[in-house]
């Protein structure tokens, strides 16, 4: 049975988590499968449970973290070569972008016989300055160098890496997109939606419009908030607006919240916009939701907009990223440009407006999701990279 060391940046909520874990659980028996990891940060939330549910136990290194320190990073890949000492693996698979240097640079030095890396998302554009951007590219062509095959989630990704960036080449890099356990997102929504909206006090004939994810700058949820505000000026109907997730901008987008003349709120009291924190039952938080939307500034392939179609609600996003190819755009979302308030103000206006195109909207989610993101295509598609490989070295 072939060895697979899977490598991930940290074990932090998002979806390299689930795609590492279902990988893990669901490659069993044709792989035997080595799960590691870094820890999360203070302010984000842990994954944990995911693996949990699965009946993973992740093995941490303490060392692998988000800030760069060349101390902690030494240490992290002398961890991963005596991992990789004891464990011998026929392959290892990094994702995201820190495991996949330290991985494959340590891979590349233990001569592991298969090398593979998935991009979950890049850090070109939208994460740091023009100066630092570019030692990610020159670290990540390096890198790729060493790999055996390079895994985009996107076509669009593809694009991007191997024609824009030219981190690699087309030939050495294969669409995989991300998979999930969608099920959940498609049973009992009538209870669900019941749940949720009694929890929140969202009276039934309020427009509940949601957003999930980390409170970061690459999200940008300020365009959110401006253009919660705008609908809100235009339309006589009723918005509750919420913003599920937190990080590390919580404070700063509660402020901006209060300079915009926002009534904002952390608990059930209605308000034009709630912070609820991380809510762990999603498909309850999407059952009760009217409309998702979505502001980032760049994305890989963003979960929440796999499980709203999956909950069959319409979709308000930024076209960055992958976003186009996991979307039917004008049939299950509208897509704007990156940080055009009013645009996106105009598209979250016709959804608010419009019960019946709400309805239209929803109809084509589930089937687009079920036919393309779920786990166990995303299982077939692996193994069947895997084979490809060994039997390549072989």
């Amino acid at each position: 049975m072939p060895k697979v060391l899977r490598i991930l940046n940290r074990f932090n909520l998002g979806g390299p988590t689930y795609n590492a874990a279902y990988l893990t659980k669901y490659l069993a028996p044709d792989f035997e499968t080595l799960l590691v990891g870094g820890a999360k940060n203070e302010n984000e939330e842990t994954s944990m449970h995911i693996t949990d549910r699965l009946g993973l136990t992740p093995l941490i290194i303490p060392e692998m973290k988000r800030e760069i320190s060349p101390f902690n990073d030494y240490k992290a890949y002398q961890t991963i070569k005596k991992i990789i000492k004891d464990f011998r693996p026929d392959i290892v698979h990094t994702h995201a972008s820190k495991s996949g240097l330290l991985g494959r640079m340590a891979a590349s030095s233990m001569q592991v016989p298969v090398i593979i890396h998935t991009f979950h998302g890049h850090v070109f554009h939208s994460y740091f300055g023009k100066a630092k951007s570019g030692i990610y590219q020159k670290l990540e062509k390096y890198a790729a160098k060493k790999s055996s095959a390079i895994v985009a989630i996107s076509e669009k990704q593809k694009h991007e890496l191997c024609n824009i960036y030219r981190i690699c080449t087309p030939e050495k890099t294969h669409i995989i997109p991300l998979g999930f356990e969608l099920d959940k997102f498609n049973t009992n929504k009538g209870e669900k939606r019941t749940l949720f909206r009694k929890r929140w006090n969202i009276a039934e004939n309020e427009i509940a419009i949601g957003i999930v994810g980390r409170l970061v700058p690459v999200k940008n949820h300020k365009l959110f908030i401006d253009a919660i505000k705008i609908v809100n000026e235009k339309t006589t109907q009723k918005t509750r607006a919420f913003i599920v997730g937190d990080g590390e901008l919580r404070k700063e987008l509660e402020d901006y919240c209060q300079s915009q003349n926002i009534t904002y709120s952390n608990t059930s009291q209605p308000s034009s916009i709630t912070f609820t924190s991380w809510l762990k039952e999603i498909d309850e938080v999407n059952a009760g939701m009217d409309i998702i939307a979505l502001t980032s500034f760049n994305e890989g392939t963003p979960v929440s907009l796999i499980e709203a179609q999956a909950a069959s609600k319409p979709i308000v996003s930024t076209n960055v990223g992958g976003i186009e190819n996991i979307v039917i755009e004008n049939e299950t979302a509208f897509l704007t440009s990156s940080n055009n308030k009013e645009q996106f103000a105009e598209k979250l206006l016709l959804l608010v407006e419009s019960e019946e195109l709400r309805k239209k909207m929803s109809l084509k989610g589930w089937d687009f999701v079920y036919k393309n993101y779920t786990f166990q295509r995303l299982a077939n598609d692996t193994q069947q990279l895997y084979f490809s490989l060994l039997n390549r070295k072989n």
